[in-house]
């Protein structure tokens, strides 16, 4: 079973030359190659052994996306060791501690902008014995010590001892652990997913049988790097392949991190990129403003070439034909004088997007498609290490996940465990070799997650007669209607945020209640624009008004006599909407660390405003509660 170590060295062995990390530290992109990688690995891996690293130990991984992280990994897992990836938004007191404690970490590696968040807590954290640090405080307290330091100790063992590492890195199998990656946390206490060498490099051979990557290919990983879709989809893949990987400058702030992207990946001019939904929502809002601010004529033209667009690409695959053939001429005037320069936002050499995270609405993906960069659908979760199914250039159908990567089986269960027929929906049921080998000190759990060999999802859907994988929602956090009838809210949910102006966010609510609710996140701008150009102030009762009723109407487009009327039953419509004040994010604990709604700390926080939803005056989406919160 290959290990990751040899994934690694048959690399270096066939792209030695090739520039695999680019990162900029001053005012440019600066190439490393695989050798050269190769050397600052060997340095940090003699370096921790020199510190008394053992085959096994606990190290955790704390920083923002930099060649050190990268380096780190392998330096980590050439000692034997198993590195325990950490999410720089984690807050400390709970989140980071409970993760540290629960994965007996002896050991710390973490950027100087996270090093606070690790000395509030040190002294809780009576295991650990050192804590490296990837940037030079101006003063290092008691158990600390730099890179730099680490990497000298390194220097004089390779001297003393040139076989250190290779013989290190030898004795490790397929089987050992390589990382123990952590939940979101959706549910009370985040589980440890204990993910093996072998889960990883079968995971990286199970992607390339759906996407080759030629060896001049870059990526700029602008996700998180603790989470194992960057590490697959990401550097691991890339690296199998020659192919180079850079990562985002890191700002003094989150907040200009974030600011840095779109300079970077205009800079790197990426080939390939990953993305989650909330990126791709984002993306699609900066280029409709930029659109908008070209004037109407040019806002008019934009939607008129995208509509054409949609209408010949349909789902991907039944694209085109004879009926449509006329159009082709106009399409590809509407690319050169519109799309294309879109595109020159992204670098002017991006092929295509690889989406994952979240279900991606069909809406958004017609978008990305006729604009000439596809954002192709995948479906994977960290148990699987991650990556299921995804769309690919020569095989897609957007609105689906994709095809299977293989070797991989699949089968679609029935709640009683029993395999269902093509084409019905169920649990999404897996076996292969990237299936996690279990739940850190979590025997219960891994039990329940793994039988005979198949992990169960958790995630519902179905396979359709052409091989396509199509996930519907979550299996286990189905909505009951006052009938007992099941059914899956993200959907619904999806697809109503991602066509409204208006509506940022949505989230479903019955639970065996007269009629389905809903929690809504407006865009307020958008209402106040809409409040404004009727000549209505917006802290006005009829400005606030206008705004509450514009929110019913886009959601009665999906009930009998709208536009999208039919799309889904209407007794799974919200029947009476509250209009929230805040957005569900990371920083108030309502979505996790991939972006994903936390549904019980939702309903938990807003329980006395859904009640209110089913009182006669609740139901009026002009009510007391809805005009506060606007």
């Amino acid at each position: 079973m290959k290990t990751i170590i040899q994934l690694f060295d048959e690399c270096v062995a066939k792209y030695g030359d090739n520039p695999f990390l680019l990162e900029k530290k001053t005012d440019r992109f600066e190439p490393l190659t695989y050798r050269q990688t190769k050397e600052q690995v060997y340095r940090f891996a003699a370096g921790l052994l020199s510190l008394g690293v053992k085959r096994n130990d606990t190290v955790a991984l704390l920083s923002e996306g930099r060649n050190d992280w990268i380096i780190g990994e392998l330096a980590i897992l050439h000692t034997g060791a198993v590195n325990v990836p950490l999410s720089i938004k984690l807050e400390e007191r709970n989140e980071l501690i409970f993760r540290l404690q629960h994965s007996e970490s002896k050991y710390i590696i973490v950027s100087g902008a996270q090093l606070p968040k690790i000395r509030a807590i040190a002294g809780d954290l009576p295991l650990v014995e050192k804590i490296i640090v990837f940037d030079d405080p101006d003063i290092y307290r008691d158990s600390e010590i730099s890179l730099g330091e680490i990497c000298r100790m390194g220097d004089r063992k390779l001297a003393a001892e040139p076989d250190c590492v290779s013989s290190s890195g030898s004795q490790i199998s397929g089987s050992d652990f390589a990382n123990i990656s952590y939940t979101s946390g959706t549910t009370a206490d985040p589980k440890g997913i204990i993910l093996t060498h072998r889960n990883y490099t079968a995971n990286v051979e199970q992607a390339m049988s759906l996407i080759k990557i030629p060896s001049h290919y870059k990526t700029l990983i602008i996700l998180p790097l603790d989470h194992c879709f960057a590490h697959v989809a990401g550097f691991y893949s890339f690296m199998a392949y020659g192919a180079s990987v850079a990562t985002v400058k890191a700002g003094r702030t989150p907040m200009e991190t974030l600011k840095n992207i779109p300079g970077n990946i205009r800079e790197i001019k990426p080939d390939i990129l990953l993305s989650v939904p909330s990126l791709a929502k984002s993306f699609r809002k900066n280029i409709e403003s930029g659109i908008r601010a070209r004037g109407n004529f040019t806002w008019k033209l934009f939607n008129h070439a995208l509509n054409m667009a949609f209408s010949y690409n349909r789902e991907g695959l039944n694209r085109g034909g004879m009926a449509q053939f006329w159009k082709r001429p106009l399409l590809a005037l509407y690319d050169k004088i519109l799309f294309s320069k879109v595109r020159d936002v992204f670098g002017g050499e991006l092929k295509f997007f690889i989406g994952g995270g979240a279900l991606l609405d069909i809406q958004m993906q017609r978008f990305y498609y006729a604009l000439g960069i596809p954002m192709f659908q995948g479906y994977g979760l960290s148990e699987a290490t991650p990556v299921i199914s995804s769309n690919t250039m020569s095989r897609h159908r957007l609105g689906s996940s994709g095809i299977l990567v293989k070797p991989m089986d699949l089968k679609i269960c029935d709640a009683d465990g029993q395999e269902l027929p093509t084409g019905e929906k169920g649990e999404i049921v897996i076996r292969g070799e990237n299936v996690m080998a279990g739940y850190w000190k979590n025997p219960k759990a891994t039990a329940g997650t793994v039988r005979d060999g198949w992990l169960y999802t958790g995630d519902m859907g179905y396979m359709d007669q052409d091989g396509f994988l199509y996930v519907t929602g979550r299996f286990k956090s189905l909505l009951i209607s006052s009938d007992g009838e099941k059914y899956s809210p993200e959907g619904i949910e999806e697809e109503i945020a991602g066509n409204s102006r208006y509506i940022d966010r949505l989230m479903l609510c019955n639970n065996q209640d007269p009629y389905t609710a809903a929690l809504v996140v407006a865009n307020r701008e958008a209402l106040k624009n809409y409040v404004k150009s009727h000549h209505l102030e917006w802290n006005s009762p009829e400005g606030k008004q206008k705004a509450l009723n514009l929110l019913q109407e886009e959601i009665n487009q999906y009930k009998k006599g709208g536009a999208y009327s039919g799309k889904f039953p209407d007794r799974w419509l919200p029947a009476a909407v509250a209009v929230l004040s805040e957005d569900f994010t990371e920083q108030n604990g309502l979505m996790n660390s991939t972006l994903k709604i936390v549904r019980g700390k939702i309903t938990e926080r807003y329980m006395d405003r859904i009640k209110y939803l089913y009182s006669p005056e609740g139901k009026n989406i002009v009510n007391d509660e809805n005009l506060k919160s606007l």
